[in-house]
């Protein structure tokens, strides 16, 4: 595998049940993401765009097929080629349809837990934690409770704490559903941003299509099949 894709997954399948009551949720997906490249992955609800990111996340390991990232096999089918615990959190960072802060802790201590679960000081953690909210615009919102934080500030310290370990690859589910159209747009954006500054490989599934412009790369997906729609999209 090449040194240059943040993700790359072949022929990916996933089957629950079986006989009778066997579905396909997932048909030999196949994907490249390079590092520095936001991707969209668009396609109706059950049509198995969840069941991928969670495999590409390594939440729900596919029934076969290989998942890599960074270039090194994670994952062949079942079978685990590293802790899946400990990848996930040195290399991947995750953003959700809502933003999951922990309700009584301000922003600033929402991405140092983060970054201390994973051993960092109090005082490194700190410092990383300030930097990324200032990078995303929140600074002046650091010691708000999420609460004080409108839904657009939310899910920027969202992504905040995904960035927090500096992971190589970003995975977003739905992470515009509960904004309006600016704000959407403004999240996109962001990631975007952070694909071409940070060099990490990001993808957002999404149902949105009113932002489509800033990524560079459109996939559909329809019935558990994966089909690349577009590539280098026009701003």
């Amino acid at each position: 595998m090449k040194n240059g894709f943040a993700i790359q997954t072949e022929i990916l399948t996933k089957v629950y049940g079986s006989g009778n009551t066997e579905v396909v949720a997932m048909q030999e997906a196949t994907m490249n993401v390079s590092r520095g490249e936001v991707v969209a992955l668009l396609g109706p609800s059950g049509s198995g765009k969840s069941t991928f990111l969670t495999a590409i996340g390594l939440i729900n390991p596919p029934t076969s097929g290989r998942v890599f990232i960074g270039g090194q096999l994670v994952l062949e089918g079942s079978r685990a080629y590293t802790n899946l615990r400990a990848f996930r959190r040195k290399h991947l960072g995750f953003v959700f349809q809502k933003a999951n802060l922990i309700p009584f802790l301000s922003a600033l201590e929402n991405v140092e837990i983060a970054l201390e679960i994973n051993g960092s000081s109090h005082r490194a953690a700190r410092i990383r934690a300030m930097e990324l909210l200032d990078y995303l615009g929140v600074g002046d919102r650091a010691e708000n409770l999420p609460s004080m934080l409108s839904g657009g500030q939310q899910q920027r310290v969202a992504v905040a704490r995904a960035l927090a370990n500096h992971p190589s690859v970003i995975l977003a589910d739905e992470p515009t559903a509960a904004l309006d159209s600016q704000r959407g747009r403004q999240v996109m954006e962001l990631f975007a941003q952070i694909a071409h500054e940070q060099s990490a490989g990001v993808v957002v599934v999404t149902h949105d299509h009113r932002a489509l412009d800033v990524f560079d790369t459109l996939y559909e997906m329809e019935d558990g099949v994966i089909r690349k729609q577009s590539e280098v999209v026009a701003s």
